[in-house]
């Protein structure tokens, strides 16, 4: 046990509940639960809490153009969430929702004290409105250029260029993500948070160290800026929670959504008896720390404890901001197939190769991180395999088989007093640098030394030649000694890495050296070195790259499949397909928000698809029977389901059908009047 035991509460960012989880994602949870492995390992009291970040208007849109509630929804993706963190062995000691009650209760609660001090004043706002979808629009269903650098294609409310924050009304040519029409302004009274009331607690919490320095400068040039009272509210249809003295206006989805945190850990409190009002308070002796990826430090960092300080909880102790994964060098994606969900990665891989991986590669900056998938493959079969584990498949049976498993304590493979002191003080100093290398995040460190001693005990082995020892029945006893030393360093090293591989450890632990529970920090002291072996069971294999091929095609979509061709008038019908054939082609209504011209093409129309909450560029070949403006707002029917094809305008995503002889005769299919975007064709 450690001289002083830590309370802390350690929290990770709330992935949101509409859509699956991957590589990219997996970062900071992978990130996140080792640090929290080695607090509980060191004797801590930590506590991990999570949750699904379940409001907002896409989660709507999605429900709705699914045809189910957002209840239903969010449900259904929660329970995909926790089986991919469960096998990533993700070691959350709650995992909840953002909808729900404790969550309810906490936000109103924030919010009435918040607005009983002073903190929230209203003010009638010109609003961005899609006049085809009649809604207004959130910030991240407006795109357009950054009115602070101009990068094209940005979100409402923040650029991912520039990280510039603004209102979705700055954006310079701005479009409905929803609808592609062009927005209108309209009026609504909207709650605001004054933020610029804390400006000089959070200065001075900004600088106190609470962040890294990177993170902290960065602060210091939106102080500059100026701070500006934040929109916390939003206008009905929304899916979240009504804000109590305001009917039809909800909480914006990014003022609950850390108050999960709490709510999470509040819902743990519950059903384990801690005091949840114990860790809101200042000087309480607890710790809350929150990792987070630093695009979203704006929130975390000003919002988060200003919102805290108005309704007099504490603040963070630290926020620690991690970078993107990129793979081979490049931004995930979808064509070349490095998007890679979690589910498809443990379709084809062992979890713990990529918890070693990026282990490997984080530090305690906010750097981005790179998944070479060579470079992951060699390094996991040489550091895992080749230096880790193969330690004890080489050393176990001479142990076994000769000695009926019995392991010499540190005092008897060490040859005298000084030696074994000697011994002794080389593992208390590389523990120490490992331990304070993992308490400071910096885990690419740690990993280099754990390697460097893998290193040194395959040296020794290869040196004393154990397999020779074991033919001369006169070394019986300095094989013994060997043996023995070389197991007490893989054991040492299984310790040593058991925050980062917690299920590899755990049946060295169990199965090997027969312990009734997993590895503590407690089991370096030499004196704590077990004295039994059982067999040598298989820990891991070589990462075959077939594998990685397999799981780089399995997320790739098919770029190379081409759209049929309309039949002409009098052409012959093609042959017959099964029912089951004809039931896996996905038919859509889809509205034609844009069309226009192909420059260098003489018979394309690019045409913009709404199907209801999703966009979709498709490409067709009616450029001589269509005026693109003459298609804007229409309906039509599309073919939803087709792989994308890469095109040397672009990527098709998707096709139109149309019928007729061709030239200026050709047709659009269009549904009846009362159809509407994304109706499926039955």
């Amino acid at each position: 046990m450690p001289e002083h035991r830590r309370t802390l509460l350690v929290t990770s960012a709330l992935p949101y509940a509409n859509g699956s989880i991957h590589l990219g994602h997996l970062v900071e949870y992978i990130q996140t639960d080792i640090w929290v492995r080695f607090q509980k390992m060191r004797g801590h009291d930590c506590v991990y809490v999570c949750a699904d970040d379940a409001h907002g208007t896409p989660i709507m849109l999605r429900a709705q153009h699914e045809g189910i509630t957002p209840q239903a929804l969010i449900e259904r993706v929660a329970r995909e969430h926790r089986a991919d963190f469960a096998d990533f062995l993700i070691g959350f000691d709650n995992y909840h929702s953002t909808h729900s009650e404790e969550n309810r209760e906490l936000s109103a609660l924030i919010y009435q004290r918040l607005r009983d001090a002073g903190h929230i004043e209203t003010a009638t706002i010109t609003q961005a409105y899609d006049p085809e979808e009649q809604m207004f629009l959130p910030d991240r269903f407006i795109k357009g250029e950054c009115p602070r650098c101009g990068a094209a294609d940005q979100y409402g409310d923040s650029c991912e260029v520039c990280g510039a924050t603004y209102a979705p009304t700055e954006l310079k040519n701005p479009v409905s993500a929803v609808s592609g029409a062009t927005p209108v302004e309209k009026q609504s009274l909207h709650y605001f948070f004054r933020l610029a009331d804390f400006e000089d607690s959070l200065r001075a919490w900004t600088g106190g160290g609470h962040l890294q320095p990177e993170v902290s400068n960065k602060l210091g040039e939106w102080f500059k800026e100026g701070l500006r009272n934040w929109d916390i509210s939003r206008d009905a249809p929304y899916f979240g929670f009504e804000i109590p003295d305001a009917p039809g206006k909800y909480f914006y989805v990014w003022l609950d959504a850390p108050i999960g945190y709490l709510a999470s850990f509040k819902h743990y409190c519950e059903r384990s008896g801690k005091d949840f009002e114990a860790y809101l308070k200042e000087d309480s002796g607890t710790e809350l720390y929150h990792f987070i990826g630093k695009d979203i430090i704006y929130f975390h960092a000003l919002f988060w404890p200003a919102m805290l300080e108005g309704a007099g909880l504490r603040k963070p102790d630290a926020i620690f901001a991690h970078g993107f994964l990129t793979v081979n060098g490049q931004k995930m994606s979808k064509s070349r197939g490095t998007f890679i969900k979690a589910r498809t990665y443990l379709d084809h891989l062992h979890p713990e190769y990529l918890r070693y991986y990026f282990a490997a590669k984080l530090d305690a900056g906010v750097g981005d991180i790179d998944l070479n998938l060579e470079d992951f493959t060699q390094r996991v079969n040489s550091d895992l395999v080749g230096k880790y584990v193969n330690i004890a498949s080489r050393s176990a049976n001479f142990i076994v088989k000769q000695f009926d498993g019995r392991l010499l304590g540190v005092d008897e493979f060490c040859a005298d007093a000084e030696a074994l002191e000697r011994y002794v003080s080389d593992v208390e100093v590389h523990t120490k640098i490992i331990a304070e290398a993992y308490e400071a995040r910096e885990f690419s460190q740690a990993m280099r030394k754990i390697m460097e001693i893998a290193a040194q005990i395959n040296q020794y082995f290869d040196e004393q030649e154990p397999w020779k020892l074991a033919k001369d029945p006169a070394q019986k006893d300095r094989l013994h000694q060997v043996c023995s030393r070389i197991l007490h360093g893989f054991h040492q090293l299984s310790v040593l890495l058991a925050p980062v591989l917690p299920g590899i450890t755990r049946r060295v632990a169990r199965e090997l050296f027969g312990l009734a529970r997993d590895f503590t920090w407690d089991d370096l002291d030499p004196q704590r070195f077990p004295r039994h072996l059982n067999p040598f069971k298989h820990l891991a294999q070589r990462i075959d790259s077939d594998k990685v091929q397999a799981m780089i095609d399995a997320s790739k979509e098919d770029m190379s499949a081409s759209p049929a061709t309309p039949k002409s008038t009098g052409e012959a019908i093609a042959a017959t397909i099964s029912f089951a054939d004809f039931a896996k082609v996905d038919l859509r209504v889809a509205r034609i928000a844009k069309a226009e011209a192909v420059e260098g093409a003489d018979k394309l129309l690019r045409l913009t698809l709404d199907l209801g909450g999703e966009t979709r560029n498709v490409f067709a070949g009616i450029k001589s029977a269509y005026q693109p403006a003459d298609l804007e707002g229409k309906l039509t029917v599309m073919v939803a389901n087709l792989a994308p094809r890469k095109m040397r305008f672009g990527v098709s995503e998707g096709m139109v059908l149309a019928a007729g002889p061709g030239g200026e005769e050709l047709y659009i299919l269009e549904p009846h009047a009362g159809a509407q975007p994304g109706m499926r064709i039955q």
